[in-house]
């Protein structure tokens, strides 16, 4: 993670969005008024669908006993014959 003044991120404007795009790096910018932060598509998105999911009533505990069941327990599914 990057923490960079309003300032020095527009001298380095470029080189901040890349490691935020290219190598998932969080940079944070202060300003008067508060901090932003600058994140990568990729994280946004899977951000986002995180909070999706987790507004689904009873999916967190479902996501929670899925990660808990062992490997050995799982099933293995054939999905275009099982989606039918």
């Amino acid at each position: 993670m990057s923490i960079t003044n309003a300032t020095n991120f527009r001298k380095h404007l470029f080189d901040y969005l890349d490691a935020a795009a290219l190598r998932d790096e969080t940079v944070l910018v202060t300003t008067k008024n508060g901090t932003a932060a600058v994140v990568s598509e990729e994280y946004l998105r899977s951000l986002e669908e995180t909070c999706f999911l987790y507004g689904i009533p009873g999916m967190r505990e479902s996501i929670d006993q899925g990660l808990a069941t062992p490997v050995s327990e799982c099933v293995r599914l054939n999905w275009k014959e099982d989606l039918r």
